[in-house]
C-alpha cells in the first residue's frame, strides 16, 4: 500500500522561536500559532529557510 502526505496548514514567514542542534527534529513554533492552524505536537512539519532556499522535514 502507497502512503502519501498531505499538508493541512501552512504558517507563511513564521519564526522558528527555538531549536535544539543535539537533537535532530527539534525545532519550537509559537503554540497560540499551532493551535490556530491545527498542528499537533509531534507532527511533522517542512522548514524552508527564505534566505537560501534549503528545506528540510522535522
Amino acid at each position: 500500500m502507497t502512503q502519501i502526505k498531505l499538508m493541512h496548514a501552512k504558517l507563511h514567514r513564521v519564526t522558528v522561536t527555538e531549536a535544539n542542534v543535539n537533537y535532530v527534529g527539534s525545532i519550537t513554533i509559537d503554540q497560540d500559532l499551532m493551535e490556530k492552524v491545527g498542528i499537533l505536537p509531534l507532527e511533522e512539519v517542512d522548514v524552508i529557510n527564505l534566505a537560501n532556499g534549503k528545506r528540510w522535514s522535522t
